[in-house]
């Protein structure tokens, strides 16, 4: 059977223009799909799929749906491994079953994904024609990922919960259930408008009916109305714990049969696991997921039969036939796989698909470079940086003291000690209106009280101000740039422990380092570090403190401005400094150290700009459950009757929609904890940040591209309908 399978010419202009191809699988036959009908699936049919970046890079899915046959199936895999090959092996690779898609698949229909009864067997084509006799009942779900389903022509198939469309090819109805709430209306009405512009090249009328309300056109051809059920709820969402539960195995194929064999039991993984010359799977099962991934000195027949081994290993390990699958070559890791390890380095792309994997984001996620002068006009590099402004604000700071907030001596800001909780306002303007940062910094030492009594002052303090604060709560160590940059030239220094109290001084050791590093941003701080040779660091500057000694040691890579920091660090420290050079250092500062030891001596890999991902909070189907937008998401995808997570791998956003319900705002700051948590790279105590609808900073809205300030202040329900 593979043999009658003739290398397609229908390859030829495959991946040359970045975007979308489709072809369906037809008797053994792959036949384009027309760009209109682009998301409109058979389920009994295979499809495959081509998507091309600019860069370029390739991402082939191979589509199989419910009612599809074992040898249209099996042709789809055949044409996805020819087209792999046809493309030089480069591509990433996934296997997509209905209703299972992946996000990077579903990302290509923002409109939704439909599917459609039946399939070439039973003579369907895919036209686009000027026949307006269609007669289908479509059953639309879903918040973030849309997809709309044909379902059997009757009353019974509606319920109250969800939006349907009654599509009779000149008219076309979008039926509203009453519990059906306003953001699900409107991603209904995209399917609706896309269906008229897309499928009828706009020669269909739209109507919106609600429940209770309907013509006699609908009674007519769905017949006499019978009662409509009850809304359901979606309880097929997985548990979240499980996203981060992997192994590891090894594939080999030495006996000509593949095999595979345990490389770590439990996940987070370090990258030094994955050897060029051999293929892995990385088996995330209970979440659907497997991975397959194909070192770059392999022999050829271990990656060509890459999908096929994770196929077998799905059966082997009696996991559901919808598990998805992604084949992976060396440089073109997604960030769903490469967050299963703890140390995972890009190497410095510059081609191939890793660059900022997520299809289209090349251009948005490019690395501006920090210039304080501009950021005003600049929302992505104040975005990037996590800079609202240049910190040259208001500053006010008050320590947590039994369970009350007391001013801290202004003389002293800028010194953190890791025993106190503190409380830090920022008051800057921005086009012409005030606006208000609040800091909550947690010391790694203080008690739980400190920390609860911090917890509500903020919120106490928030309440003061109105509400339209934005509240960001940093641990000791993780301070954001900005934040850092409130000190003006000089370091924002963080004492390990101790307090800055009078009279509740904790003596600080004999010996002491302080590791200066600059943020991109060109803020310094000064982070108090065991005293130990091992934590130098070749790329910043040092200063140790001893009873009779105090040295401001250079590293090779280190800034003049870390050099100007030390100064400062030095001048509180005391005493008159000795200045040593990398590589030039007297013994007596070895042996403050306790030694010579080995540390980072590599330069510092620039900090690549990881995608932003961002994800609905949401408890509309009775439980509160959190999903990520697929695709390159825009501002329409917050949805103003949820809380949205926006991760920016070095900080969180928490958005609080203006409609989001008690139970949504009270549960999102703690979906946010367990996400970082359960992070499975490992991150902890990344700044969390929550801000109102409305009131959104800079360094939110620049990673939305074309942010409109006044987008809320129409109904956007009214405004898609206007569009009907």
């Amino acid at each position: 059977f593979a043999e009658e399978i003739q290398q397609e010419t229908e390859f030829e202009g495959a991946g040359k223009q970045p975007g979308l191809q489709v072809w369906r699988i037809e008797n053994m036959d792959l036949k384009p799909v027309p760009k209109g009908l682009h998301g409109n699936f058979y389920t009994g049919d295979a499809y495959l799929l081509l998507f091309t970046t600019q860069a370029p890079s390739h991402y082939i899915h191979m589509w199989i749906g419910d009612e599809c046959t074992q040898d249209e199936s099996g042709a789809a895999a055949i044409f996805a491994t020819q087209l792999d090959d046809f493309l030089g092996g480069g591509p990433v690779q996934f296997r997509e079953t209905q209703n299972n898609e992946s996000l990077t698949f579903v990302g290509y229909f923002k409109s939704g994904i439909k599917y459609q009864k039946g399939g070439v067997a039973s003579g369907f084509q895919h036209v686009v024609t000027n026949d307006m006799n269609v007669k289908r009942l479509l059953h639309i779900k879903g918040r973030r990922a849309i997809r709309a389903t044909e379902v059997a022509m009757s009353w019974a198939s509606f319920n109250q919960g969800d939006c349907f469309i009654v599509d009779l090819g000149k008219d076309i109805y979008q039926w509203c259930g009453s519990e059906c709430n306003r953001f699900e209306r409107l991603k209904a009405s995209q399917v609706a408008i896309d269906i008229r512009d897309n499928e009828r090249n706009g020669r269909a009328k739209l109507q919106m009916v609600e429940e209770g309300a309907e013509p006699p056109a609908l009674t007519e051809a769905l017949g006499p109305k019978t009662s409509i059920a009850p809304a359901t709820p979606d309880d097929d969402k997985v548990d979240t714990s499980n996203r981060k539960k992997g192994a590891l195995y090894m594939i080999s194929d030495a006996s000509g049969s593949m095999k595979s064999s345990v490389v770590a039991q439990s996940s987070p993984f370090k990258q030094a696991m994955l050897s060029p010359e051999e293929c892995y799977i990385l088996d995330n099962g209970v979440d659907r997921n497997i991975f397959v991934w194909k070192g770059p000195k392999a022999n050829m027949t271990e990656r060509k039969a890459a999908m096929a081994a994770a196929q077998q290993f799905i059966k082997e390990k009696g996991y559901s036939d919808k598990t998805q699958i992604q084949v992976l070559p060396a440089g073109g890791e997604t960030t769903l796989f490469k967050q299963f390890f703890s140390d995972w380095k890009d190497k410095d792309q510059t081609t191939g698909p890793s660059k900022a994997y997520t299809i289209g984001r090349i251009a948005k996620v490019e690395q501006v470079p920090f210039d304080a002068s501009t950021l005003h006009s600049n929302k992505a590099m104040a975005a990037q940086h996590g800079m609202v402004d240049d910190g040259k604000g208001k500053v006010q700071i008050w320590r947590v003291e039994n369970g009350e907030k007391v001013p801290v001596d202004p003389s002293s800001y800028g010194q953190f000690y890791g025993g106190d909780c503190y409380l830090i306002l920022y008051s800057y303007r921005l086009g012409g209106r005030e606006q208000h940062i609040i800091y909550t910094w947690q010391g790694l030492k203080c008690t739980q009280d400190e920390l609860a009594a911090s917890a509500f002052l903020t919120v106490k303090l928030d309440d003061s101000m109105g509400g339209a604060p934005v509240q960001v709560r940093v641990t000791q160590g993780q301070e954001p740039p900005h934040l850092m940059s409130l000190f003006q030239g000089k370091p924002m220094m963080i004492h390990s422990g101790g307090t800055s109290r009078k009279g509740g001084q904790t003596k600080a050791g004999a010996t002491r380092l302080f590791h200066i590093r600059q943020s991109s941003s060109r803020a310094t701080r000064a982070v108090e570090v065991e005293p130990s040779a091992s934590n130098l660091n070749t790329n910043d500057v040092f200063v140790l403190k001893s009873p009779d000694a105090l040295f401001v040691w250079r590293g090779v890579g280190a800034s003049d401005e870390e050099l100007e920091a030390a100064k400062h660090v030095a001048g509180f420290l005391g005493g008159s400094a000795n200045n040593v050079a990398e590589g030039k250092e007297p013994a007596g500062f070895w042996s403050v150290l306790g030694g010579k030891k080995d540390y980072q001596t590599s330069k510092s890999l620039q900090n690549m700009v990881k995608p932003p991902r961002l994800f609905g909070c949401s408890n509309k189907t009775g439980r509160l459950i959190v999903e990520e937008v697929p695709g390159d998401f825009t501002q329409s995808d917050l949805a103003t009757d949820d809380v949205m997570l926006l991760d920016t791998w070095d900080q969180i956003f928490i958005w609080v929609g203006n409609e989001a319900n008690a139970e949504e705002r009270t549960g999102a700051p703690k979906i946010a904890k367990e996400y970082v948590d359960s992070d499975p790279s490992g991150r902890r105590g990344l700044p969390i940040s929550t801000i109102k609808q409305g009131a959104e900073p800079p360094t939110f809205t620049g990673w939305f591209q074309a942010w409109d300030a006044n987008m809320w202040d129409t109904d956007p329900l009214d405004r898609i309908r206007a569009r009907f």
